[in-house]
């Protein structure tokens, strides 16, 4: 919408943001009348169908007293949680709060609170249903005899819909918010019971399949260990053939500080020390005696020698001002724009085509780059591959962009593999420091011993794992984004 003329006694409770009128919507809305119910989601709270709740402020003396996720609107993307989300609480904090909470398979987890990330929402299923969610988080959950979850999943995730959760979002205080505005937003659900039907369905495998690989994900830290020491992939073909309830049951439950080792206390020879650092965790011994140990199927190689050798090629991004931002609607990635080993499908910020062909050439970002996370704290380590779906995209100066060269060593996937092990991923924890007000690995990345398998085989193999993996997930998600394009 440009402008339009709005008649004054159709204002309603003093809200005269114009957006929160936009006849565009109106008249999309009424142009489904024909093939779709308009259902109003406060009349399907009056009546039941649907039940609302919010989550709790559990208190920071909480983080991090366990491995039980507490799920933080930063924690959801791409519709679904993040594998490692970055607070973890204790069993007694969980069941202080299960209870009320009442999470279940099916239920709908809304982002109502935080700007960009309001209308991003995920499913619930039997992987997530240990969580305590916080209150910028609104619980949906949907009467099973009036629809499917799934078909509701989509439509949420509908442009129509999400158009309309932008139009009544508002700032409170000092964060944009959704509030009870939720209520006001109408869905249109298909009138085809037929087509309902199918697109329910549809949903329901692309998140099983995606749901599947975000187990493997979880484990993956483990698993590729233990691919490590024993010099074969079989770890990792008996994962994938375990049903889904005894993947469940195995499962490790984990968050970021899983990453950060558990030594106590050791010596260490004054002459050993290396530009004067100081740090302890910097010489974790256990990681040391763990290299080798793998010296005889591995070899441990660093990454700085494996740029010299010209097998990598790192880069960094560039900052391209905040007065870009809102330019276009191509993404410019930021260190808060991926997890599970992808890209969010809606990146928080988009550039325009002129300042993207400005970039283009000196960042030459290509399928099969891995983006890597050098700046921020808990974000440190975290690493996704580019897709054909991503390469159109500008990335930003915290972020390193590992390029594989055409060699018979190692290839991208078995890169993406070893930067997830336990074994890489508390490398970089050691290494990492804080310089002004922002924790980095900086350069030390470039001291990251990576354990490449001798074997050609095993290399062959756990590279071709990854790929089908990654692979696998990024159709189930392309699905998703179809199915919610064409529902209405």
């Amino acid at each position: 919408m440009i402008n339009y003329w709005f008649d004054s006694q159709n204002i309603r409770e003093r809200v005269y943001i114009p957006k929160y009128y936009d006849p565009n919507i109106e008249q999309k809305l009424c142009n489904l009348k024909k093939t779709h119910n308009l259902f109003k989601i406060s009349d399907l709270v009056k009546d039941g169908k649907i039940q609302l709740s919010t989550g709790h402020e559990i208190g920071k003396m909480a983080y991090g007293t366990g491995d039980i996720p507490f799920v933080r609107t930063s924690d959801m993307t791409n519709w679904e949680t993040k594998c490692a989300p970055k607070q973890g609480i204790s069993e007694d904090i969980y069941s202080q709060y299960k209870k009320s909470q009442d999470v279940q398979s099916g239920d709908i987890l809304f982002v109502r609170d935080g700007t960009y990330l309001i209308g991003t929402n995920c499913i619930v299923t039997e992987l997530d249903k240990k969580i305590v969610y916080q209150s910028h988080i609104i619980k949906i959950r949907i009467s099973k005899e009036f629809l499917d979850p799934y078909l509701v999943f989509i439509v949420l995730n509908s442009p129509l819909v999400q158009e309309q959760i932008r139009s009544v979002q508002f700032t409170a205080d000092t964060i944009d918010t959704i509030g009870n505005r939720f209520q006001e937003l109408v869905i249109p659900i298909p009138k085809d019971k037929k087509l309902c039907s199918q697109v329910s369905e549809k949903a329901k495998v692309a998140m099983n399949n995606r749901e599947l690989g975000k187990a493997f994900i979880k484990q993956a830290p483990v698993i590729i260990e233990r691919v490590l020491e024993l010099n074969t992939t079989n770890p990792i073909d008996e994962f994938l053939k375990k049903d889904w309830v005894s993947i469940l049951s195995d499962l490790k439950q984990d968050t970021v500080t899983s990453e950060f080792g558990h030594f106590e206390t050791f010596w260490v020879d004054s002459k050993n020390i290396k530009e004067r650092i100081y740090l302890p965790k910097y010489y974790d011994p256990e990681i040391t005696d763990e290299l080798s140990s793998l010296s005889s199927s591995c070899d441990c190689i660093s990454i700085q020698d494996l740029c010299s050798d010209n097998l990598l090629t790192v880069s960094t991004g560039d900052e391209i001002g905040k007065m870009a931002y809102g330019t276009g609607n191509i993404p410019f990635v930021r260190t808060s724009d991926f997890s599970n080993w992808e890209l969010k499908h809606d990146p928080k910020q988009g550039i325009s085509e002129d300042i993207y062909q400005s970039y283009k050439k000196v960042q030459d970002v290509k399928s099969g780059d891995i983006m890597l996370v050098r700046d921020g704290t808990y974000l440190i380590g975290t690493s996704c591959i580019i897709t054909d779906e991503d390469e159109k995209m500008l990335y930003c100066g915290g972020l390193y962009k590992i390029r594989v060269n055409e060699n018979d060593i190692i290839d991208q996937w078995l890169l993406l593999a070893l930067l997830n092990s336990y074994l890489v991923k508390r490398q970089i924890r050691t290494k990492q420091f804080t310089r002004d007000v922002i924790d980095t690995i900086g350069k030390r990345l470039y001291e990251v011993i990576l354990p490449i398998p001798k074997s050609k085989e095993v290399r062959r193999s756990l590279s071709h794992q990854m790929k089908h993996i990654v692979e696998s997930r990024m159709a189930a998600r392309v699905t998703i984004k179809n199915e919610s394009n064409k529902i209405c």
